[in-house]
C-alpha cells in the first residue's frame, strides 16, 4: 500500500475542478463500447435476475426485452407463473430497477474521518469506523439508533477494516498495527471502552518475537463458521488466526508488496483470494502447496495495485477494485502460473495525492486473464470498494463501486455497461456496502452520515466527506 502519514488538506478546488465522469464505461479493447458477457456468469446471472420464460411468452415479450414493473405486478396477479407469487428471480427483475431518488438526509455526524463501513450479513445492523479510533454500530431496524459505540485499543492512525461474526456477536477491529481486537457486540452496554469497562482481547498476528517487525494489517475477515480469521498486511504476508486456539494458524509470504484485501472464495474456507500492490490478485488453496508460500494461481490484469476483493460466494468468480481506475470480473478458472506473467509499464505516481497518468489510461496488459473490464469510476485517495449486488434482491446482476469523482458507479455484470453514476456535489465516496434485503447502497466518505430514500422503498445510506478536505488514506 505505501502507507505513509499524508498531508490531509488539500486545496478545496480539487473537488471543484473534478468534472463527474460520464456513464461511459469501455470494453476491454479500446474504443468499443459496451458488450456481453456471452459464457457461463452470463447465463447464470440471467437465470437468477430475469423474469420466468411463462411470464415472458403471458407478456408476449421477448426474452431479451426487460417487463416493466406494472406488467410483472399484474403477470402476478393473473398467476401467469403458475406459482402464485414471484419467484425469486421475477423479485430480482423487480426490485434491480430502482436507484435512490430522495435525499440525502443527514442522520449523523462525526468529528473524525471515516475509513470503513459495512452492513451485516442480514442487513440489521450497519458498522463504521473513524480515524479518531471510534467505531459505531448502528441498528438499521431501529431507526438507525446507535446500539454501541466501541472506542479501539492499541490504536494506530485509523480502524483500517471491521468484520462481523456470521452470528453477529463479534466484532473484529484492525488498525496500523499486528494487533487485531475483538470484542463481543451483545453485552447490552452502549459503550465499549477497551478494557475499562468491556474486554477487547488482542490477537496477535506477528509470529516473530522481534518487536521491531511491526507491520499494518489493512483486511481482515471471519471464515463462514467463525473459527478464523484471515487477514492481508503490510508485510506482504497473508495470516490465518485460530480463535479456537487463539494464536496464528498459518502465514503466507504471498505477494511482493502490501497486501491490502483478502476474503474467502466461497463457505467451505479452502479457498481465499489475494490481491496486493505487486499489481496481482491471488488464488491460494489451503489444501496444497500454500505452506510453501505457492499459490494456486494467479491472475493478472491491472497495471496497477488491487485496493479490494469481493468473492461472489461460489468459490469460482470474484471481483477487484484497482488503482488503473478499473473493476475486473475474474473466473478462477482462467488462473495461471506465476511463471507466465509479464509486467506492464507502470508510472511514478501516487494515487493518494496525484490523478491517474492519462497516458496510462490507453494501456492494457498484455497478458489480462479477466472476463470483463469495467471501466468510468476512479480510484484515488484511499482503498476504494467494490461489491456484486446482492444474491436476495438483485441475483448479483450488478456491480457497484465507489469513487473519487463525487459518484458512485452501478455496472451491469453481463453487458458491462455503466448503469448510473449516482452523484452528489463536492463529495469523495471512500467505502461503500449494500442492504443484503432492501438491495441498495451505502457510501461511506467522512464526517457525515446521510440517508438516501427510494419512495415506498428501503433506504440507502451515505457517509460523505466535507468538500474543503479530501481523504488520503489508507
Amino acid at each position: 500500500m505505501g502507507y505513509t502519514m499524508s498531508k490531509l488538506e488539500l486545496d478545496s478546488d480539487m473537488c471543484d475542478s473534478e468534472e463527474s465522469s460520464s456513464a461511459a464505461c469501455s470494453s476491454r479493447k479500446p474504443g468499443e463500447g459496451s458488450f456481453n458477457i456471452d459464457n457461463e456468469i452470463a447465463h447464470i446471472t440471467k437465470l437468477r435476475s430475469e423474469p420466468s420464460e411463462k411470464i415472458h411468452k403471458a407478456m408476449n415479450s421477448e426474452k431479451k426485452m426487460p417487463i416493466s414493473v406494472v406488467k410483472m405486478l399484474s403477470a402476478r396477479e393473473a398467476n401467469f407463473s403458475e406459482r402464485g407469487n414471484f419467484s425469486l428471480a421475477d423479485r430480482c427483475h423487480v426490485l434491480g430497477r430502482y436507484l435512490p431518488v430522495n435525499g440525502p438526509c443527514r442522520i449523523d455526524r462525526m468529528d473524525s474521518r471515516a475509513y470503513v463501513s459495512q452492513f451485516s450479513s442480514d442487513g440489521s445492523l450497519f458498522v463504521a469506523g473513524f480515524q479518531g479510533s471510534l467505531i459505531r454500530i448502528y441498528d438499521v431496524d431501529d431507526g438507525w439508533k446507535v446500539r454501541k459505540d466501541i472506542l479501539a485499543r492499541s490504536f494506530r492512525w485509523t480502524i483500517t477494516d471491521t468484520c462481523l461474526s456470521p452470528n453477529q456477536s463479534y466484532l473484529v477491529y484492525a488498525s496500523m498495527s499486528p494487533m487485531v481486537h475483538i470484542v463481543n457486540v451483545n453485552t447490552g452496554s452502549a459503550e465499549s471502552h477497551a478494557n475499562i469497562n468491556e474486554i477487547h482481547d488482542g490477537l496477535d498476528f506477528s509470529v516473530d518475537d522481534d518487536w521491531e517487525h511491526s507491520f499494518a494489517i489493512f483486511s481482515v475477515r471471519f471464515s463462514t463458521d467463525g473459527r478464523e480469521l484471515v487477514a492481508g498486511s503490510g508485510d506482504e504476508s497473508i495470516y490465518v488466526y485460530d480463535l479456537e486456539a487463539n494464536k496464528v494458524a498459518l502465514r503466507i509470504s504471498a505477494h511482493s508488496s502490501d497486501v491490502n484485501t483478502v476474503t474467502f472464495a466461497d463457505d467451505t474456507g479452502h479457498l481465499i483470494y489475494s490481491g496486493s500492490d505487486d499489481n496481482l490478485c491471488k488464488v491460494w488453496d489451503r489444501r496444497c502447496f500454500i505452506s510453501k508460500g505457492r499459490p494456486a494461481g494467479i491472475l493478472a490484469g491491472h497495471l496497477e495495485g488491487i485496493t479490494f476483493i469481493d468473492s461472489r460466494g461460489d468459490g469460482r468468480y470474484f471481483i477487484s477494485n484497482g488503482k488503473d481506475q478499473t473493476t475486473k470480473l475474474w473466473d478462477i478458472r482462467r488462473m495461471a502460473s506465476t511463471i507466465n506473467c509479464s509486467r506492464p509499464k507502470t508510472f511514478d505516481w501516487d494515487y493518494r495525492w496525484m490523478d491517474y497518468p492519462a497516458k496510462a489510461k490507453l494501456l492494457r496488459h498484455p497478458s489480462d486473464q479477466s472476463l470483463a473490464t469495467y471501466r468510468g469510476h476512479s480510484v484515488l485517495r484511499t482503498l476504494i470498494r467494490c461489491y456484486f449486488s446482492p444474491a436476495y434482491s438483485t441475483g448479483q446482476r450488478y456491480i457497484y463501486t465507489g469513487s473519487s469523482d463525487n459518484c458512485v458507479y452501478i455496472y451491469d455484470v453481463v453487458c458491462t455497461s455503466s448503469i448510473c453514476p449516482r452523484q452528489n456535489t463536492c463529495i469523495v465516496h471512500i467505502q461503500l456496502s449494500c442492504n443484503p434485503d432492501t438491495g441498495f447502497i451505502l457510501l461511506e466518505v467522512v464526517h457525515r452520515i446521510l440517508l438516501h430514500t427510494i419512495p415506498s422503498e428501503p433506504s440507502i445510506t451515505t457517509i460523505v466527506h466535507d468538500c474543503m478536505t479530501l481523504l488520503l488514506g489508507p
